[in-house]
């Protein structure tokens, strides 16, 4: 093992050991090259010849560029063309810090890491993994998930998907299934990782606040029974939440402070938060009860050591657009209006379910509040034959996943979102 590598862990050990009991064998092995190279350049920065980096500079020493892509960023060349550090683009990740206490007010003082940028959410699941999850470690997760998740953690990792029941019964009032994810997180074995993604993807739901509370009670019981947990939280669709009575802050918030035996990871980003799907910036951020300000760090290292270790740096262009936006007056507004734009549809999606009962002869619409998506389960059973339906007759695309059918109204203007059910209703009818 590298002696960095031994030396974040003696940093564990010492400040964190619920940490390193969680981490996998790569995640133990990984670090960040704070000598060698990347030391040397540091070492170099701001001496008048510096030849320590890999970049082309112009004769006056910025950095060497096409005018047919310069003159289309109305940035300085240094916040665009240059590598950004493997941490990320430090004013972003101080900001981001700020942005996630602001929307999770009960957070409160809870220390947690300094956000490590990634290459969207993606990428920051990826790192996760190859930090905690060992072949044949199980992931709890409910049994309607985002289908990259198998990827990221059962092909990549040869990890187990131990799944639950979403909801407690096939009913449209249907609750989150609280049970059954107890019995998951008391099955053998001391190490957990659990996998939760509010709003979710594909359902568009997020459990109620008093739901939410008995999620983290859970959690709590476990990890007083012994069991030593990992809470990932993926918040890509975060505070997308459009009805009263629904969770609007992040289970991160209190998984943060829970109990010494819980390690709580957060993954979000700008990809849906502020409809950059294309920026590819996302940040992964850690907290635990057990975790003190040099076990935070050591594990910002060891995630921008797999930054590095896979691709390098996240856009620098991308954070110092964003960057650019959330200084500009007119951020707040606009958050605001496309917020009240994508409420406006799941508002619409609600009305016409409402308006034709006689659709749930059909289809039935699954639990949802919240995000870009809602399903039904087709009362034929078979998904695909409704999705070929609907292509072939009715020029309309959907998902299908098995017996459901997922909708991403997120994507419609409102006015088709009526004709969207009536194209479902009458494909059901005829499949």
């Amino acid at each position: 093992m590298n002696p960095q590598a031994a030396e974040l862990n003696n940093t564990l050990e010492a400040d964190g050991p619920i940490a390193l009991a969680l981490l996998s064998e790569r995640g133990r092995r990984i670090f960040f090259p704070r000598k060698g190279v990347v030391a040397q350049g540091l070492d170099a920065q701001g001496k008048s010849i510096n030849a320590s980096i890999g970049e082309a500079k112009e004769e006056d020493g910025s950095p060497l560029r096409l005018s047919p892509l310069a003159k289309r960023i109305n940035l300085p060349p240094s916040e665009v063309f240059t590598y950004a550090s493997s941490f990320g683009k430090p004013a972003i990740r101080d900001r981001w810090a700020t942005m996630i206490r602001t929307k999770n007010p009960s957070l409160g003082n809870t220390p947690i890491s300094r956000p490590v940028v990634t290459n969207a959410l993606t990428h920051g699941l990826s790192v996760v993994a190859y930090m905690f999850v060992n072949q044949g470690d199980q992931i709890i997760l409910p049994h309607l998930y985002w289908g990259n998740y198998r990827l990221i953690f059962a092909e990549s990792c040869a990890a187990e998907m131990l799944t639950f029941p979403t909801f407690d019964s096939n009913q449209s009032d249907a609750a989150f299934n609280v049970s059954s994810l107890a019995s998951c997180l008391s099955s053998n074995g001391e190490k957990k990782i659990l996998l939760l993604n509010f709003p979710n993807n594909p359902t568009g739901y997020t459990p109620t606040e008093k739901e939410m509370n008995a999620i983290v009670d859970t959690v709590k019981k476990a990890a007083e029974a012994g069991k030593k947990i990992l809470t990932i939280v993926d918040d890509a669709y975060f505070g997308l939440v459009f009805r009263k009575g629904i969770a609007a802050e992040s289970p991160f918030g209190k998984f943060a402070s829970l109990h010494e035996n819980v390690v709580a990871c957060k993954v979000d980003g700008a990809t849906k938060e502020d409809y950059v799907w294309g920026f590819r910036v996302g940040f992964i951020s850690f907290a635990g009860k057990g975790l003190g300000t040099e076990s935070l760090a050591a594990l910002e290292d060891k995630a921008a050591g797999v930054v590095r270790g896979s691709i390098s740096n996240d856009s620098h262009l991308a954070q110092s657009l964003l960057l650019a936006a959330y200084d500009d007056p007119a951020y707040s507004s606009e958050k605001k209006r496309a917020f009240q734009l994508l409420k406006s549809r799941h508002d619409a999606v609600i009305s016409v379910l409402e308006k034709h009962s006689e659709y749930a002869d059909r289809f039935v619409a699954l639990p949802f509040n919240s995000g870009y998506f809602m399903c039904v389960r087709v009362g034929n059973g078979n998904a695909e034959l409704v999705r070929q339906k609907l292509l072939k007759d009715y020029d309309t695309g959907i998902i299908a996943l098995d017996d459901l059918v997922r909708i991403a109204y997120s994507s419609l203007p409102t006015a088709q979102i009526p004709r969207l059910f009536a194209n479902l209703y009458a494909a059901c009818g005829e499949v």
